[in-house]
């Protein structure tokens, strides 16, 4: 019986990832519904060597994928269009194969720099109006922790843990220090799309915000689905469609976010809560999708170089939480379904919750069309350690 997301991955997919089994150390891998490919032994059946020279089929026994992802975008053309013809006729590969149930993924890449952006208005209006009661945007400033509770602050785990429905590019080709990455060259440095949960406790934040921003609210943990979507795989799902109108400079933006075309993606997202008490059961929350987001990803790498700041290979640019317009449905966290805390929402067996509890798993998934997914990123809540 195929597994719950062997659909997202099918011919016109070709994700990457890093894997391991009983036969396998950790190495690239990319995937066919449920069949995981290991590229390492692959290119040792020959079968890749009329396509690439050694600098190519040497990345494959990496532990992560960054060597992979800073390869020239025409190599990885080729590496796809050459995967999808050999998994056509898995039968002459077996050695290579193994079924998704006896793998273990891993971190896809060794991180170099996070940057978490808002480019989600509809979030910073519902969290700005939870929090301070006024519908407008706040200020953007760049667990155990300090926090307010009946008037004093108080040094305890957190009490109000939350989850941030996110995606986020993966930087492949590096920047050089002191340069600016124009906008309508910041898709040659993305080597893919994974989706991104933001975890954040929301009482240690509040006492964090004002006036720097978060610290330890935000830093305790990231989570990103083990499967990286390729920019080729998700082209059909690309359109000026996808990015909402805005206005232009000088009254509008900056003028290093002007340039011709702006396009974005099309991507199914959805939020759900399991409880430790019923496992076998999703709660759905959210139903939001990628197309919401006001800013694009070459939008960030645009901004983030626009100091002269360099991207380097593996580092991360999110999209901060995606919500959409649908007050009751799409809310990409719990800061913003409940209110800050006001309102408490029900799970499918009955139990109610304000914001998360201990053994609750958060599982987000996205996709954009048929065979094209992302599978999920879930990720489950467990006791605080002691003091």
């Amino acid at each position: 019986m195929p597994s719950e997301y062997a659909h997202h991955f099918g011919i016109n997919n070709i994700p990457y990832g890093i894997a391991s089994s009983s036969k396998h150390p950790p190495s690239v891998v990319t995937r066919l519904q449920d069949s995981v490919l290991f590229l390492d032994p692959l290119a040792r059946t020959g079968l890749l060597s009329g396509h690439f020279g050694g600098e190519v089929l040497e990345t494959f026994g990496k532990p992560t994928l960054n060597s992979l992802a800073a390869l020239p975008k025409d190599d990885l053309k080729v590496l796809r269009s050459a995967l999808q013809g050999i998994l056509k006729n898995l039968d002459k590969i077996q050695d290579c194969v193994e079924p998704i149930e006896n793998v273990r993924l891993h971190l896809p890449v060794e991180v170099g720099d996070f940057t978490d952006f808002s480019c989600s208005p509809d979030h910073m209006l519902n969290a700005g109006e939870a929090i301070t009661g006024l519908r407008n945007i706040p200020p953007s400033f760049r667990p155990w922790g300090q926090y307010r509770k009946d008037g004093n602050v108080v040094w305890a785990p957190t009490e109000q843990l939350d989850y941030e429905l996110e995606m986020a590019c993966i930087i492949g080709k590096p920047s050089e220090f002191g340069t600016r990455v124009k906008v309508e060259d910041a898709a040659d440095h993305v080597f893919g799309i994974v989706i991104l949960n933001d975890w954040s406790a929301r009482d240690i934040q509040g006492l964090e915000m004002p006036p720097l921003g978060p610290m330890n609210s935000k830093s305790f943990c990231t989570s990103v689905s083990p499967w990286v979507i390729t920019p080729e795989a998700l082209a059909p799902f690309r359109s000026t469609d996808n990015v909402p109108a805005r206005e232009e400079s000088p009254n509008g933006v900056m003028t290093h976010f002007s340039g011709p075309g702006r396009e974005g993606y099309s991507v199914d997202l959805t939020a759900s809560v399991v409880s430790p008490k019923d496992k076998d059961s999703k709660t759905v929350l959210c139903r939001s999708n990628l197309n919401a987001m006001y800013w694009t990803f070459e939008d960030l790498i645009a901004h983030q170089t626009c100091n002269g700041a360099f991207l380097r290979t593996g580092d991360i640019l999110a999209t901060g939480t995606v919500t959409g317009k649908e007050k009751k449905t799409s809310h990409g966290c719990l800061l913003e379904l409940t209110v800050a805390g006001k309102q408490s929402y029900g799970l499918n067996n009955g139990e109610t919750r304000t914001y998360l509890e201990d053994g609750d798993s958060v599982v987000l998934d996205g996709i954009s069309g048929e065979g094209v997914g992302f599978g999920d990123c879930t990720g489950t809540v467990l006791p605080a350690q002691k003091d």
